[in-house]
């Protein structure tokens, strides 16, 4: 009972569809453009903070068979250079091929050859979502799953908990187990209970 936050079901896997776009519209447009093999260009790079959505995407776009590369920025020489081989093989092939960092590729101390490379092709940043997308976001999950989510509790996660995305949806999902099992509906009291037991676990 008391690991509920700990054990709750694994999320959905991250896919372009279930990626909230919010300022990120044009970026996500492009990606699927690349996904149903209608794209101008085949090379995107996405930067941003922590927290903007960048392992999100690419991780949908490898489920859908795309080449990619996360954290750029902590690639050493020598990966450095395998990664700009590969960008000049699959360039050569027609391939496809959609990276991600911190920064902009020629603000990260990257090998010239490679951070000309990546500016290439597409470069987007990526915007973390304001309050109002990421209520929009908690929303529709709960509409996935089936959970009557009243405002109220959506205020108290964005004041009180964590704002990044992941733990306030690991929360909701929490919440919903922990409504089951008390068989009682999803409130601000429920949600502050779930939290007590699970500071004390």
């Amino acid at each position: 009972m008391k690991q509920l936050l700990l054990d709750i079901k694994p999320a959905a896997p991250p896919t372009l569809l279930n990626f909230i776009a919010g300022r990120n519209d044009e970026a996500l447009a492009s990606l699927n453009a690349v996904a149903s093999n209608s794209a101008q260009s085949k090379f995107i790079y996405l930067w941003g903070e922590a927290g903007s959505g960048k392992s999100h995407l690419l991780s949908a776009c490898e489920a859908i068979g795309m080449q990619v590369v996360d954290n750029v920025h902590l690639l050493n020489n020598d990966a450095q250079i395998d990664l700009f081989n590969i960008y000049n093989q699959l360039k050569e092939s027609g391939g496809t091929l959609i990276t991600a960092g911190l920064h902009a590729p020629t603000q990260m101390g990257l090998r010239d050859d490679l951070a000309t490379r990546l500016a290439w092709g597409l470069v987007y940043q990526l915007h973390p979502l304001n309050d109002a997308e990421k209520a929009l976001a908690l929303q529709n999950h709960a509409a996935e799953r089936g959970i009557r989510l009243p405002t109220e509790v959506v205020d108290y996660c964005l004041r009180y908990l964590r704002r990044d995305l992941s733990t306030l949806m690991a929360t909701l999902d929490a919440l919903d187990e922990w409504s089951l099992t008390t068989k009682k509906p999803v409130t601000v009291p429920l949600l502050r209970q779930l939290l007590q037991l699970n500071l004390e676990a």
